[in-house]
Parts: C-alpha cells; structure tokens; sequence
C-alpha cells in the first residue's frame, strides 16, 4: 500500500472516516451519557488506508524515549516530535491543529475552543511491550509550560490482532481507592479511538500486558493526543498537580479462606515490590523538595524563618 501524502489531504477531516463526521451528534450523545465519566469509544477512526499508513510509518520502539526513572531500559516507549516521522504523522500534526478538527472534537465533547498542544507534552506515540502496565491515575491538570486546563484525551490505537485475555486494555475507574475492577474496559484494537475527559476524578490505566509465547513480538502502539482550553467551569478546577497515581488493588480471588497458589505469591510479591518502589520514589522527590528548599539565598531566609517561629513558641 502506498503512502498517503500530504498533498492527498485536501483539509483537516479527510484523514478521518467519513462516517465518524457524519455521526458527531450520536458520538456527543454517547460522550455526554458515559460513565464511570464522559467519554466515547468510536472505532474505524481514521481513514482505513490512513490509518494503516499510520502503523508502517510507527517509530521503532528504541527510536523513542524508552529509559525509565531509574536510568534503565524499561518496556515503554514514547516519542512526541511527531512531525519528523514523515509526511503521514506531519498531516496528523497538520490536521489536529486546524479549527475543523478542533471544532468537530469540541462538538462532540460539549467543549468549546480547544487547543492543540504544539509540544506534545506527555502525547505523541506511545508503544508498550510485553508485562509493561499503567496504575490507575488522573493527568495533571494544567500544561506544564502555558496557562491552559488539561481538557481531553484522545487516543488512537494501532494494533491489528489484539485479544482481551492479553491485557493492555483501557480501564477507566469510578474510584480505584474503593473499587477492585474498572467501570469500562476497552480493548485497543486497531484504528479504534478514544476520547475521555480529564478532570480530577478521570481515573485510567491499563492492566499488565500478558502476550503468548509465540506473540512476544507485538507491542501494543498508540497515539495520544491532548487538548486544552483557556477557561474551564470554575466547579471543574483544582489547584496545579501533576499526574496522580494510585496503586492496584488487591485482586478480587485473594479473599479470606483462599488458598495462596505460586502464582499468588508471586502476584502479591510485585504488588508489594510496586508499593515499595513507589514510596522510595516520593520519599526521593520530598528530599530534594527539602535540599532545594535549603540552598542560596532564599534557603538561608527560609531557614531564619523557622528557626524565629520555633523560639517564639517557647
């Protein structure tokens, strides 16, 4: 199949199936009536022969930024400079950033005046191997370097031969504090696209790739793009965080009177190595929060500060 270049893509909509546009008021329906929150699951997204131009032209998994928090390789990749994987992911740069596209998103979300995130901060292609998992969360809330609410998820999955039973799966979570399970779970089948809202109770994951012997090959690879607004409702709005991560659950089959098999013990053993690492990791970023807070200038006023109060209260 021949590439589609970007002289063949006469507007921002021709990248997309013609009857994802001709449907909009039923997908805003559906957006608006989701639960656990909005959000809509609308598959053959893109174009057919797009969208397959979309997945040959997908960045190698060691051309993006595959190094985890701890200086190793890990099983996530992600790259956000999208435009310099070639004209077909230009003409997606293109496309996503026109009015059209934007208000064909803001008509089916009910979320006027949307903004394109020319950084791609966090976005771009995603691609995930096998055993890699993401814990419940909800996404920071403003962009990092603007003043814009965080407003949408879109994601396009590009993966042809997917299965439920290997995992990878979206989950979004009423409230993964309380709930073992996720209120939906979609499979990221190819050319499906999601759109969920983000706010501070848009709880996703996805559960732990678990691909057979003879699959290990295949990685699950996506396209995640996010949208902004310059206001949001007031009711809507949070003091600036980031990405809120919360860990799993115990599974629903450990329960009083079951018996611990291997392979529990050895699920019970990550859940706690999970827990563990996550901890170390906060207790890392409060250190240098505090050694930070300690040097110049500013740390020796700080300083002079806490000790005044504290002889003050003798």
């Amino acid at each position: 199949m021949s590439a589609v270049p970007v002289s063949a893509v006469p507007s921002s909509l021709a990248l997309l199936n013609p009857a994802v546009v001709a449907q909009a008021e039923a997908w805003r329906e559906r957006f608006a009536s989701a639960q656990p929150f909005r959000h809509v699951v609308i598959d053959d997204f893109f174009d057919a022969d797009y969208a397959q131009a979309l997945l040959r032209t997908f960045p190698a998994f060691e051309r993006g930024n595959y190094i985890g928090d701890d200086g190793r390789p890990g099983g996530k990749s992600t790259l956000d400079r999208i435009r310099g994987l070639g004209p077909e992911f230009a003409a997606l740069d293109d496309a996503i950033q026109n009015r059209p596209f934007l208000d064909l998103v803001g008509r089916i979300t009910d979320i006027p005046e949307l903004i394109y995130d020319p950084f791609y901060l966090g976005g771009g292609t995603h691609e995930n191997r096998h055993g890699a998992a993401l814990d419940p969360h909800i996404d920071f809330n403003y962009h990092p370097s603007e003043r814009w609410h965080r407003r949408l998820n879109l994601i396009v999955y590009l993966n042809h031969e997917w299965q439920h039973e290997w995992g990878g799966s979206l989950e979004l979570f009423r409230d993964p504090y309380a709930d073992r399970t996720p209120s939906v779970s979609v499979v990221p089948a190819f050319n499906r696209c999601v759109i969920f809202e983000t706010t501070e109770h848009s709880w996703h994951a996805f559960d732990p790739i678990q691909l057979p012997e003879d699959k290990r090959d295949l990685s699950r690879k996506s396209v995640a793009l996010y949208f902004y607004s310059k206001d949001r409702p007031v009711e809507q709005t949070a003091g600036r965080h980031t990405t809120h991560y919360v860990k799993r659950q115990l599974p629903a089959h450990l329960h009083a009177g079951h018996a611990l098999s291997e392979h529990d013990i050895h699920e019970l053993q990550g859940l706690l190595q999970q827990r563990d690492a996550y901890i170390r990791d906060q207790q890392e970023e409060i250190a240098k929060l505090l050694q930070a807070q300690d040097s110049g200038l500013a740390g020796k006023f700080l300083y002079l500060a806490k000790r005044l109060y504290v002889r003050s209260r003798r």
